[in-house]
């Protein structure tokens, strides 16, 4: 008998207290990051070389598909992506929501509306959103890690890591999950816990310069800087790394690193 799917979680309604410190991987990190593809169900392409001018002819290409009929999932999915992608996210929510309107059951575009949802602070609508995009019968561990980042947003950890966990039976060596979980342990304050998850991300093949970085940051938190700045090089040059661990000293050395870790996600946030 095939196994059967991961049970998903149910939301409880987030409490809205202050946030703690979601996003750790933000910090001046972003400022180093590189942009990518905005998509979360893993089908929506963009154009093969992703500098703005590429992403705006695909939103001029996809827009004036879309203007043309609105329930056209694909040409929403599409000028969404490129909205996002340059940094249009309000904009991009407005699409997908035209767009679920006119396609209350795909589950794609719920999934992509739910997110750039998230993306611009919705929280409570984007959990909403996020519960349509797919069922317990037929999970999307996309979805569900998104479902976990916003239940971080809104402070209650304990229900993100239940929908972590859920996405990592269906992907059980998936680093972006991982990378999500050990982050989410990391705001509970289990940092020795948080490590060992983010290791076991960043050993995978896979893994990309964003969990190495999350890795370093709890690395720092603990006081392990030596290893932290030696984690960050195997992707940033030695004056990109030497900026980044500038931000980490500062963060540990507050009194309360927990609340500086909040005004720099806060920062981090007003930047993108």
């Amino acid at each position: 008998m095939p196994p059967s799917a991961p049970q998903v979680p149910t939301a409880r309604p987030p409490s809205w207290r202050t946030l703690t410190a979601v996003g750790l991987v933000a910090l001046s990190l972003a400022a180093c990051q590189k942009r990518g593809r905005a998509d979360i169900t893993g089908s929506v392409s963009g154009p093969q070389q992703t500098s703005p001018e590429a992403w705006r002819s695909h939103a001029d290409l996809w827009g004036a598909r879309f203007d043309a009929n609105p329930g056209d999932a694909t040409a929403a999915l599409q000028y969404a992506a490129a909205l996002r992608a340059l940094d249009q996210k309000p904009q991009a929510a407005a699409v997908l929501q035209q767009g679920a309107i006119r396609n209350p059951d795909h589950s794609e575009l719920l999934a992509a509306y739910g997110k750039v949802l998230a993306d611009v602070g919705r929280y409570k609508e984007a959990s909403e959103v996020l519960g349509r995009a797919h069922s317990p019968e037929r999970p999307n561990w996309r979805v569900l890690s998104t479902q976990g980042t916003v239940a971080d947003q809104t402070g209650d950890h304990t229900l993100a890591q239940q929908y972590y966990e859920a996405a990592l039976k269906l992907v059980p060596d998936e680093p972006s999950v991982l990378s999500n979980l050990g982050l989410s342990q990391a705001l509970s304050k289990r940092l020795q816990e948080a490590e060992r998850t983010l290791r076991r991300a960043a050993e995978l093949p896979t893994a990309d310069r964003r969990v190495r970085r999350n890795l370093a940051l709890v690395l720092s938190l603990q006081g392990k800087l030596a290893e932290a700045d030696s984690v960050l090089k195997r992707d940033l040059t030695p004056e990109e790394a030497a900026a980044v661990m500038a931000d980490l000293r500062g963060l540990v050395s507050q009194p309360n690193s927990w609340a500086a870790i909040k005004r720099a996600d806060s920062k981090a946030k007003a930047a993108n």
